[in-house]
């Protein structure tokens, strides 16, 4: 799949005169794309002087960055220690069996990613997942099926 650079153009512009604007610039190439993508990081290197290589390492030491695209909705399942002992361990491996993905992969369809996160802060909660900037607390299999069929639903609207 191509990518349409002109975004990511008018984006360096933006940052090309700050010093130390990467992270930022990256966080917005993101927000545009959903990814940072290949073409992206090539265009970067060759606007700023910056080898790729520093560049790969911006996005390979921070978790917040992704080189591949992402699901529509993101499924973050809590693995802190109050939601492991209440089941997100299961719910992790349901949500992966379901959905026919492991962690940090995405859907085939494009609707859902799922990733493992080490704590949502909300272990009153437990267990808990967040589907994009949305908290369920207190999950179980069954809540499961029901917040995946409400997020399957809207797919189909």
């Amino acid at each position: 799949m191509k990518v349409n650079l002109s975004e990511a153009k008018n984006i360096i512009k933006k940052y090309c005169a700050k010093e130390g604007a990467l992270i930022p610039l990256l966080q917005d190439v993101q927000a545009i794309y959903g990814y940072v993508p290949e073409e992206v990081v090539e265009l970067i290197s060759k606007e700023l002087s910056i080898f790729p290589v520093e560049i790969y390492g911006v996005l390979t030491f921070y978790a917040q960055f992704y080189l591949t695209p992402r699901g529509k909705h993101t499924i973050k399942v809590c693995q802190g220690t109050a939601c492991h002992v209440m089941g997100g361990g299961e719910i992790l491996s349901y949500l992966s069996d379901t959905l026919g993905i492991r962690e940090g992969e995405t859907t085939e369809d494009g609707i859902f990613s799922l990733e493992r996160v080490a704590c949502l802060g909300c272990c009153g909660m437990a267990p808990v997942i967040m589907v994009d900037n949305d908290f369920y607390g207190k999950c179980t299999i069954k809540k499961m099926e029901d917040i995946l069929s409400n997020y399957q639903k809207e797919k189909s609207i």
